[in-house]
């Protein structure tokens, strides 16, 4: 689009028979008319960083890693592998990389998105940030907010936790910070044990229990989108394909969706998808031969962290429908029945196993309890105690789950590595190669 407006114009175009998931990240370089940008698809021999231009639509792969780049003067590409940060000349007027890739600096991060943490000015002067790790330690608290026993697993990155219907099992999501990678681990909470369940593409995760426990439903973006499949939760055994290919398309979902419950009949998962300009709708997969996504919940607002009660017939879920962040619940099927559950900001519904209560996270993180009666009726929300975990309000991170008796609860708690990351500028960048 011109700057004084009109019509816009696509510079690149997905090609949908190599199943190519999406176009990111362009950044133009100084003539103006050709720009860099990432391809990450469903057939990962495709994924790097690419030339484009505004005069056609072809395009020339610069660098094979899952992440960006950036243009930096003189004549270099930075961009981040693992947690290198690496530079690559780069000839600015034949449009080509010359030499190796070289070191310029360690423990370089990357966003949940793969985006390199860096950045350049147009006068050679660069900045890059740390990886930021989002470090939490897995442990039992009670309701006055008594730590119970020492934490159930090591220090580390879980964007995602759930315990199975026994507790006697924990499945987590665990980032590998060096690889860049996101996968399924499986702990034995009786034995210690830990192995791993599933992995494959830049994140595998998301692990929720069947009803009986003895399956595990999980997405992973191994094939460009995310797509969702089930396993034996033995860890044997074929994967089963549940929200893949054209069905995918067919309910045009984004690339991003988000599974938060399985029903307890069985029958259904629940999960959210932010394919509309508003933000995340809910949706409802039937678990049959054929079944189709259909939506659950969608408004002009934000709909979240989906949760069936016990019995079936209700969701609780997360809207910002109200200009904040609020815990709703509505019955299933939908009906003209809807009832507000949290008072000053609330998100992250949880059900105790009889669902006598619902618990979920404050705004300021205080984890809160709201009795629930017959009707069904919700009580006043109470405070049962200030939580630790990492701010922010995202349908990608599981922050906590109840016991079945909602005598204690699993709470990903902060460590001190998570609070910040170092920021390091470097001036006159390109004096400094010469030195090393």
């Amino acid at each position: 689009m011109k700057s004084s407006g009109g019509k816009t114009t696509p510079v690149t175009v997905l090609d949908i028979s190599r199943e190519l998931g999406t176009h990111r990240y362009p950044y133009f370089l100084p003539d103006g008319n050709h720009f860099l940008y990432s391809i990450f698809g469903r057939s990962t021999d495709h994924n790097g960083v690419y030339l484009g231009s505004l005069n056609d639509q072809n395009k020339t792969l610069l660098v094979r890693l899952d992440t960006n780049a950036v243009y930096v003067p003189p004549g270099f590409l930075l961009f981040v592998d693992g947690e290198i940060l690496q530079g690559q000349a780069f000839d600015v007027k034949r449009l080509q990389l010359n030499g190796q890739p070289f070191f310029v600096a360690e423990h370089a991060g990357r966003s949940s998105a793969f985006m390199s943490a860096v950045s350049a000015s147009d006068v050679g002067t660069i900045a890059y940030a740390g990886t930021i790790p989002q470090n939490g330690r897995l442990t039992w608290i009670d309701r006055s907010g008594n730590t119970l026993e020492t934490p159930v697993t090591p220090d580390g990155d879980y964007p995602d936790f759930r315990l199975s219907p026994d507790e006697k099992r924990l499945a987590v999501s665990l980032v590998n910070v060096k690889a860049g990678l996101v996968e399924i681990w499986l702990t034995d909470l009786a034995r210690n044990s830990t192995s791993r369940f599933a992995s494959g593409g830049l994140v595998t995760g998301t692990p929720i229990w069947s009803p009986d426990g003895t399956r595990l439903v999980f997405r992973t973006n191994r094939n460009g989108l995310t797509e969702l499949y089930e396993r034996s939760a033995a860890g044997g055994g074929s994967e089963r394909p549940i929200l893949v290919g054209e069905a995918y398309r067919a309910a045009q979902l984004s690339a991003n969706v988000v599974h938060a419950d399985w029903s307890p009949d069985g029958r259904s998962i629940i999960f959210s998808d932010p394919s509309t300009e508003s933000g995340n709708d809910l949706w409802l997969l039937p678990l049959t031969p054929n079944g189709k996504p259909e939506r659950f919940v969608a408004s002009p607002s934000e709909q979240m962290h989906g949760n069936f009660s016990p019995d079936g017939h209700l969701v609780a879920y997360t809207s910002n429908e109200s200009g904040s962040f609020e815990v709703y619940v509505e019955t299933l099927p939908r009906s003209d029945r809807k009832w507000s559950v949290s008072t000053g900001g609330g998100y992250e519904p949880r059900w105790r196993a009889d669902g006598s209560e619902i618990y979920y996270l404050s705004e300021d993180r205080k984890l809160m309890a709201v009795s629930v009666g017959p009707g069904p009726s919700f009580g006043v929300p109470k405070v049962l105690f200030q939580t630790r975990v990492p701010a922010g309000i995202t349908p990608n991170r599981t922050h906590y789950v109840p016991s079945r008796d909602g005598r204690r609860f699993l709470v990903n708690t902060q460590t001190a590595s998570t609070q910040q990351a170092a920021i390091t500028v470097v001036l006159n960048w390109s004096a400094t190669l010469s030195k090393k």
